[in-house]
Order: structure tokens, then sequence, then C-alpha cells
């Protein structure tokens, strides 16, 4: 399987366009292509500059066969504190 190489993808990805990951939560193969998704540590210099808990994004990241990023999208934001949402 190539999930080292995916998840390479993606923390080069959000490291250039959104914030360094904080976490890859899961990888899954689907039929053309990958699922991810990610946590991200939000405003983290803001948050921290005023000593506001620190805030997590959940992204939902699409990659084609080619191992391309073809779609992302934040499904949630909470503060890093709050229990973490379980997905079903």
């Amino acid at each position: 399987m190539d999930f080292m190489k995916i998840m390479d993808v993606v923390n080069e990805f959000f490291s250039e366009n959104i914030a360094p990951p904080h976490k890859i939560i899961s990888v899954k193969k689907q039929e053309e292509g990958w699922r991810v998704l990610v946590e991200v540590i939000e405003e983290k210099g803001y948050m921290k500059k005023y000593a506001h808990d620190e805030m997590i994004g959940l992204y939902e990241v699409f990659l084609d066969s080619s191992q391309e990023v073809t779609e992302f999208a934040r499904q949630s934001l909470r503060f890093r504190s709050q229990l973490e949402e379980q997905e079903t």
C-alpha cells in the first residue's frame, strides 16, 4: 500500500497551502483514489498571543489515483480541550 506516500503528499500540500498538519487521523483507499482526514491547528500564533485554547480544524481531503490532491474542505472546528468527535 501507498499509505506513507499519501501521508507525505497530504503533509506537503497542507504545509504549503494551509498549515502544517497536527495529525493525519485516517487514510482510506477508495475506488478512484484516496480519502484522508487531517487535523490542523488553526491560527496557532493568534490563539497563543491572546492566551486562548488552540482550535483544531478537521479537514477531509481527496486524492486521485495519481496521488494528487483534488479537493479538500474543513469539516469541523473545535477547541483543542474539547473531546474529539467520533466518526461513525
